[in-house]
């Protein structure tokens, strides 16, 4: 795929879906005619499995779909608060891992993609900041280190990022759920 990020807007509260390509060329059958059926494969087929479990749990919501970096990246989002039961922190990791495994059991590929429900990653994003700041600011009163909780490696990827905008070094350390990031000077 092109430098260019891709998106798409799928609308479930039709019966049918409805893609609005923004960045990508597509032909009217909705075909990728840029070369870049495996990711729009996988973005698809991600859109399709979260679109149904709304219709399952009888929720509206709209699904973007964007790509960064080559990693797929759907956003549900919808008007009111009928999303926030599914927007919990750990319903949104269960979630993206079905919905990984959705993608990987029909295209025998691994998925990477990310999932965010009602704004759930900003909100964590958020609340990683304030542990990196917190952190910081016991090292700059005398720690050595700081330790941070247990997180899912994407989190710790957000840490290491802000931990480095900050002029400190971060490590992941630990193994399976026991992983956590270490910050130093």
């Amino acid at each position: 795929m092109s430098e260019q990020d891709t998106a798409a807007v799928v609308d479930t509260t039709d019966d049918e879906q409805h893609l609005a390509p923004t960045d990508a060329t597509v032909d009217v059958d909705g075909d990728d005619v840029d070369g870049d059926d495996e990711s729009r494969d996988e973005a698809d087929i991600a859109a399709d499995y979260i679109e149904e479990l709304l219709d399952i749990c009888d929720l509206d919501g709209d699904i973007e779909i964007e790509e960064r970096a080559g990693r797929v990246y759907l956003t549900v989002t919808d008007d009111g608060a009928a999303l926030r039961v599914l927007a919990k922190p750990d319903t949104v990791t269960a979630l993206q891992e079905l919905t990984r495994i959705a993608v990987q059991a029909e295209t025998g590929e691994f998925s990477r993609l990310i999932l965010d429900i009602g704004g759930s990653r900003d909100a964590r994003a958020t609340e990683l900041q304030r542990l990196v700041d917190t952190a910081v600011e016991r090292i700059e009163a005398g720690s050595t280190t700081a330790a941070l909780p247990p997180m899912s490696s994407y989190e710790r990827k957000l840490v290491h990022d802000l931990v480095a905008e900050k002029g400190f070094h971060s490590e992941s350390e630990g193994e399976g759920r026991d992983r956590h990031t270490v910050i130093t000077r």
